[in-house]
């Protein structure tokens, strides 16, 4: 028989709520993929995709990266666009007396 939660002990009652969170959690995963693929079916039977009507193409890419402009005269595997933070290579080439023109790809 199971124990009345008013005589569980503090651990007891710590325990049961984590499994119950953890229900909750499983319970809301489910009903949002059944929701999901519900709406996924409608929009199929009507001729279309999920992203055709939301206008999208599924997770959204960051930025364009931008064409390499510089590379690394020691490793020219290394480049950089020259926009944002300079590469450490870049700066190490720049103290030691190297032009950026240098670097030019």
């Amino acid at each position: 028989m199971a124990k009345a939660i008013e005589n569980m002990n503090l651990e007891e009652l710590q325990a049961h709520q984590k499994e119950v969170e953890a229900a909750l959690k499983g319970y809301e995963k489910k009903r949002k993929t059944e929701a999901l693929a519900a709406v996924r079916e409608t929009a199929r039977q009507h001729g279309f995709t999920l992203e055709d009507l939301l206008g999208t193409k599924g997770p959204a890419k960051s930025g364009a990266k931008g064409v390499a402009k510089y590379a690394n005269p020691a490793d020219p595997s290394q480049t950089w666009t020259g926009r944002g933070r300079q590469p450490n290579w870049v700066k190490e080439a720049l103290e030691a007396g190297k032009s950026l023109e240098s670097m030019a790809i």
